[in-house]
């Protein structure tokens, strides 16, 4: 998994390579290679992976006034991840993904099915005159389908979200 973590670091490199000779979008959008890192705390190891708790806090967890505040919140979530160095059990590491895949993970989870329901919206409007409730609900079955073909691949989609790890 490390051969493949490793791969996919030097072919992205490469890639942004090329492309900063021009400034357009797309070559922008490609070689967006910050990471995104999150620190958290080693609970187990198994073999190249350790599952790994980070607490995740919004933006207003750093606010002088989140005292004041009801909207403060923060949450602790569990993950494996690569491990890009021997770690043991309680060790301080820090969690990275490449701001890309994150960017591709909002795109898959929020705005394809929000295209999916507004198509279907308009397409059902346009051909039948079912009741705006029938179209509705057609939609929302839509969104259902996408999300279920989702977990169909979901394999196939872990595979290229690769969350890595290192020693803080």
């Amino acid at each position: 998994m490390a051969k493949k973590v490793d791969f996919l670091l030097k072919k992205n490199a490469r890639t942004c390579a090329y492309k900063k000779d021009f400034v357009s979008l797309q070559s922008l959008l490609m070689c967006m290679d910050e990471l995104i890192r999150h620190t958290g705390v080693v609970l187990s190891v198994n073999g190249e992976l350790a599952h790994v708790e980070i607490v995740q806090t919004s933006a207003c967890s750093a606010c002088k006034a989140r005292s004041m505040c009801m909207s403060a919140e923060s949450q602790q979530k569990e993950m494996d991840v690569v491990m890009l160095e021997p770690m043991q059990v309680g060790d301080q590491v820090e969690v990275e993904v490449r701001e890309r895949l994150a960017w591709k993970a909002v795109l898959l989870a929020y705005i394809l099915p929000f295209i999916v329901m507004m198509g279907l919206i308009a397409v059902l409007d346009f051909v039948t005159d079912w009741s705006e409730a029938v179209v509705g609900t057609l939609s929302l079955c839509g969104i259902a389908l996408y999300y279920i073909g989702l977990s169909v691949f979901k394999h196939r989609l872990q595979k290229q979200f690769v969350f890595t790890a290192r020693k803080v």
